[in-house]
């Protein structure tokens, strides 16, 4: 019947809401008793599947072997440079020469010796001696420069020329000459072995020095490295899981228990993820560490639906066929599941498109997808079927766990208490006014009982304000505080060589810059005193280690003129670049011959920028300010070092992923506005994942977690995981019919917090084991989705049953058609005893 006053268009969105969830529900209905009744087929072909893409994923197992592929950005200007670079200056020209491999990481051992507190390293000469003989005398592709530097210098006081009093660190370099021949990089693979075995071997023998040291393969090898020390603690923490799920699903009425339904439902999603990996090896997919969360993060939604759907089998009429109790949950349970897992798949397939820059990001939004989709098939295939079974047994009142007939209670009467509380189905524990038995599992009951009558008192609502006020302002300060620093310390193994070298550098040789190699790629007229300014200005600020500046001092000590282009050249080739101390330079001249006149077409210097403590941030933003230079300059150059390669544009490609997956979220929810459910429902979610996504951010932020690749993943997961739990309670709340927004928000309460609950709190138990494992990767992973299940949890129990007896919908208009309907019905019972006063009928 048409609501007085309401238009026609609200009243046709209405019906088309209606028709929409009532076809939805009328499909999962029917798919329910499809697989109540063919179980055994349901049951099958998930596990033939498991079996068959598991053992295909043993067999096919490889982990990726390029690191900068995984977490440098795929579209940087630095890898264009480099490319540049490497074409003007090849390295198989460059003969063994200090800055040589500045244009590729290359093959490399790298060692810092650390003097003890308070002595100086250059008093230890014979050690270092020691250990660079040491290097010198390995066989098996050594052919290499070296380079060294000085940490923590201490200069000689009132002097001009700045000279060394004393250090407590030096750092030596030994590059390898490989020139990308799989030969010689085997070679050099061997050789930085060698060198990783002898660099502990000296540790022992020189204990007055401490010695740590990097090879090229090290970060790939520490990058590894935290799967292998995950492996176990996964285990622990499925086992977690398990255990968890069992009890919470347990009750002391040994008919209605499931606890097994709890396991089966925790191995339905391992079976999911192991087909998954199954697929992704099969079509030559490389595993890497990142990979390790998605385990946790298909079992936080999987588990939800596993949850969801005994708590829908639950609310079940017990008189009801177990086939159409199964049918009646799906109908209730799997509309809202199919929608959440429909969000999973925009967010993570908008994850895995090509508007994602990082590779490690891209590949595991691509394998999230598959494991979402065999998620939800397995969840009403596999796991439907175990719950058709365990309602077959409890409709011929079998044990839950024995699986033996439950005695009458007659029987039960005559055996002992502890075999009365084993073999006990409930009946007796029933209340007057309550006629469920299922009420009395121990969270619900609790729920019931104590918890919505607190959160909900008039007493306890000013307190839930201001702890959101405070959880919004750290929430705020954080956000102000992000940071882009791309620092791949992140993800390695907290106990590594790489880490420790890593810690030293950064303590004692952060004062200068990584060398950047300033490239001019076009011909310059290097003589013409304007070009020379224009030099001396873009090298400003730097320390320079540059031919040009070095040929100009040659020429005012000898007192050469070479004002004009075949003076400056004839000069250079001719004098210049023969004597010693400057022969190195040839290689950073490139020199071209047209008839009898040369002509210079390219060359390059070096550039070191004195830095704080904060290098890398310092460092992006020389790069920053020199690439526009570039344009705008008469001289065309690049600049380039092999880290800009993982610096380039990362900000952007660590924001953008969750950007994407933010406005994919927004953009379905608005488009299902009018048609889900109901328009204020989808409000209230976007406003609630808004709050927990900013929450997350912000509080991760002050928890000192960097926006990596490991924590933007996170952050696309917290939107679903928010949606996955906030959207029940919220539609629930929305179409309640009770009189107030409070007995509402107590309904929604009792009907999807036990499962909201059972998830969450299995969700962070099994995060647990994560803190055990000595590793960057796992710490971030622990602490960012600790955050989205706290504050999941806190919007769900705390601030949303508070704030929703506040604001819209308005349940006035329900209290009036039960006020209608109770007078109706006090009237035709009026009738009735009117007609017949020797005999009352209700109706």
């Amino acid at each position: 019947m048409r609501r007085p006053g309401a238009p026609a268009s609200w009243i046709w969105w209405r019906m088309l809401r209606q028709g929409l969830r009532r076809g939805l529900q009328s499909f999962c209905h029917r798919l329910g008793l499809c697989v109540s009744r063919h179980p055994v087929f349901f049951l099958t072909v998930p596990a033939v599947l498991t079996i068959t893409f598991g053992l295909s994923a043993l067999n096919r197992f490889q982990p990726e072997g390029d690191l900068e592929r995984l977490v440098a950005p795929s579209h940087s200007l630095a890898k264009i440079e480099r490319s540049l670079a490497s074409s003007l200056f090849p390295l198989d020209q460059s003969k063994s020469q200090l800055y040589s491999d500045l244009h590729t990481p290359g093959r490399y051992g790298r060692v810092i010796l650390l003097s003890p507190p308070g002595d100086n390293i250059l008093l230890q000469a014979e050690g270092i001696l020691q250990t660079h003989r040491a290097v010198l005398e390995m066989k098996d592709g050594r052919n290499s420069f070296i380079g060294h530097q000085l940490g923590g210098v201490v200069e000689v006081p009132n002097t001009k020329d700045q000279r060394v009093k004393s250090a407590r660190a030096i750092q030596i370099t030994y590059y390898l000459q490989t020139y990308g021949s799989a030969t010689q990089d085997l070679i050099g693979e061997k050789w930085e072995n060698e060198f990783c075995k002898l660099m502990r071997k000296l540790q022992e023998e020189h204990q007055d020095l401490q010695l740590y040291s990097l090879a090229s393969f090290s970060l790939w090898r520490d990058f590894h490295k935290t799967s292998i020390l995950a492996r176990s603690k996964v285990l622990v923490s499925l086992v977690l899981i398990l255990t968890t799920a069992t009890l919470s699903s347990s009750m002391k009425d040994c008919l209605r228990s499931k606890p097994f339904l709890g396991l089966l439902g925790v191995l339905t999603v391992c079976m999911s993820i192991v087909t998954a990996a199954g697929i992704f090896f099969i079509t030559d997919g490389k595993y890497n560490s990142t990979l390790l969360g998605i385990p946790f993060f298909a079992m936080g939604h999987g588990t939800k639906g596993v949850f969801e759907l005994l708590s829908g089998w639950r609310r079940t009429r017990e008189n009801l066929p177990f086939k159409d109790r199964v049918a009646d949950a799906y109908s209730d349970v799997l509309v809202t599941y199919t929608m959440t897992s429909s969000l999973y798949f925009v967010t993570f397939g908008l994850g895995a498109s090509p508007f994602t820059n990082l590779e490690a990001v891209k590949v595991f939004c691509q394998n999230m997808c598959v494991s979402i989709l065999l998620n939800y098939f397995y969840i009403f295939s596999f796991f439907g079927s175990c719950l058709v079974f365990a309602g077959q047994l409890e409709q011929n009142r079998y044990h839950s766990i024995f699986c033996c007939k439950i005695p009458s209670a007659e029987y039960l009467d005559r055996k002992p208490v502890w075999f009365q509380t084993v073999m006990s189905d409930g009946h007796q524990q029933t209340s007057h006014h309550e006629t469920n038995p299922y009420q009395h599992h121990f969270i619900q009951h609790f729920l019931r009982e104590h918890y919505n009558e607190w959160i909900t008192n008039i007493y306890v609502k000013p307190f839930v304000v201001i702890l959101y006020l405070i959880y919004a302002s750290f929430s705020f300060m954080g956000c102000l505080q992000i940071s882009d620093r791309a620092n791949i310390i992140n993800l390695l193994a907290s106990d590594s060589p790489s880490v420790s070298y890593a810690m030293v550098q950064q303590k004692y040789f952060s004062n200068y810059s990584p060398v950047i190699g300033f490239y001019v790629y076009e011909p310059l007229e290097y003589w013409n005193q304007s070009v020379q300014e224009d030099l001396r200005r873009l090298c400003s600020g730097f320390t320079a280690v540059s031919w040009v500046e070095q040929y100009y001092q040659f020429l005012k000590v000898s007192n050469i003129s070479a004002n004009n282009k075949s003076d400056f050249i004839s000069v250079l080739q001719s004098s210049f670049l023969k004597k010693p101390e400057f022969q190195h330079f040839r290689n950073d001249i490139i020199f071209s011959k047209a008839g009898d006149e040369n002509n210079i077409i390219a060359s390059r210097l070096y550039l070191v920028a004195r830095t704080s403590r904060d290098k890398q941030k310092e460092v992006i933003e020389v790069l920053e300010k020199l690439r526009p230079l570039s344009l705008s300059k008469s001289i065309r150059f690049i600049v380039f070092n092999p880290s800009f390669v993982f610096m380039d544009h990362y900000g952007l490609s660590v924001t953008v992923p969750v950007l994407i997956a933010g406005f994919g979220v927004l953009l379905v929810l608005i488009l299902t506005f009018f048609l889900v459910i109901h328009p204020l429902g989808n409000f209230w979610l976007i406003l609630s994942v808004t709050s927990i996504e900013l929450g997350v951010l912000g509080l991760m932020t002050l928890w000192n977690v960097d926006m990596d690749c490991i924590s933007i993943l996170c952050l696309i997961y917290t939107l679903n995981f928010a949606i996955d739990h906030c959207a029940p309670l919220l539609y629930t709340f929305v179409l309640a019919t009770d009189h107030t927004r409070t007995q509402c928000i107590k309904s929604s309460l009792k009907e999807h917090g036990t499962a909201i609950l059972q998830n969450v709190t299995s969700f962070l138990i099994g995060l647990v084991p994560l803190l055990f494992v000595p590793s960057n990767l796992t710490f971030t992973l622990f602490k960012c989705l600790l955050l989205t299940g706290g504050c999941t949890l806190l919007h769900c129990f705390v601030i949303l049953p508070v704030f929703l007896t506040f604001f819209p919908p308005s349940k006035k208009h329900h209290k009036k058609k039960k006020r209608a309907k109770r007078k109706e019905r006090e009237e035709i019972e009026c009738i009735e005893i009117q007609e017949n006063p020797d005999h009352v009928t209700t109706v």
